[in-house]
């Protein structure tokens, strides 16, 4: 039997939300503020997210945000998910001592791999004429995100049932055949979670993109650090409450569509 969570448990979560959440709905709050204070209430207005979309610096920053974090998150979901599967068929020595090594980016400083791809880049430019720019940085984020893909892969190949890919051979399907049809289906959520950890990492990274980016390209948070010299812009709040409202609603359609999956 289990026992009914106790009143100071309860305080003890109620406490923990408002800490996490409380930030969130006082810069949602500000970006509806007709004044640029970040400290006083002068009245309801839609001023800051007319200013946003007038913004064109922002826009293209966030709109080279949007297209690494896309274009990062679908590399570096399709290339885990593939590793995830050749390390399941893998001896077990051999993919023990490659998930190890695969979980030392997960718990690396950002700083070392920052300036490890930057190193990497511009020794590569003694061979190959190109810039930093958007491919670095493109680059730089598919390969910190692999990582983060396999760890949410892996576990669902752990839990695949190895009779129903011998079902599948034996009733005709190639080995790839049988991949597709039998093994992708059962680990597609954790293919999903993989791709929405990528893409969030790269909406939220900043200290690899500053290293990879060059002059050329330039993130959303990249912008933000810019603007924290001067002064942050009530913009910023109205563009991170359209974020926020935007995740929150991809985490609920996604929520939606696995409950039915899970009362089965």
């Amino acid at each position: 039997m289990i026992s009914k969570p106790s009143v100071r448990g309860r305080l003890c979560t109620a406490l923990i939300m408002v800490f996490l959440y409380a930030p969130i709905f006082v810069l949602i709050a500000f970006s509806f503020n007709a004044s640029n204070s970040r400290a006083v209430w002068s009245g309801f207005s839609l001023r800051w997210y007319r200013e946003l979309f007038g913004d064109r610096y922002i826009l293209n920053s966030f709109y080279t945000t949007i297209a690494v974090s896309v274009t990062a998150a679908a590399a570096a979901t399709a290339a885990g998910a593939a590793s995830a599967i050749g390390l399941h068929y893998m001896r077990r020595s051999w993919r023990t001592s490659l998930l190890f090594i695969n979980n030392i980016p997960l718990i690396n400083a950002d700083i070392v791999t920052g300036v490890a791809m930057c190193l990497l880049f511009v020794s590569l430019k003694a061979f190959i004429d190109f810039e930093l720019g958007f491919g670095t940085l493109l680059i730089a984020h598919i390969t910190f995100n692999i990582p983060y893909v396999i760890l949410s892969v892996t576990p669902k190949l752990y839990g695949l049932d190895a009779n129903m890919m011998d079902a599948a051979r034996d009733l005709g399907c190639t080995f790839f055949g049988a991949i597709r049809r039998v093994m992708l289906p059962e680990i597609m959520p954790g293919i999903v979670n993989g791709a929405i950890i990528a893409f969030t990492m790269s909406i939220d990274d900043f200290v690899i993109s500053y290293f990879t980016a060059g002059s050329r390209s330039e993130t959303l948070s990249m912008t933000i650090y810019a603007m924290t010299r001067k002064r942050i812009s009530p913009e910023i709040n109205a563009l991170s409450t359209l974020l926020f409202i935007s995740v929150l609603a991809l985490l609920v359609v996604i929520n939606i569509r696995q409950k039915p999956a899970a009362e089965q």
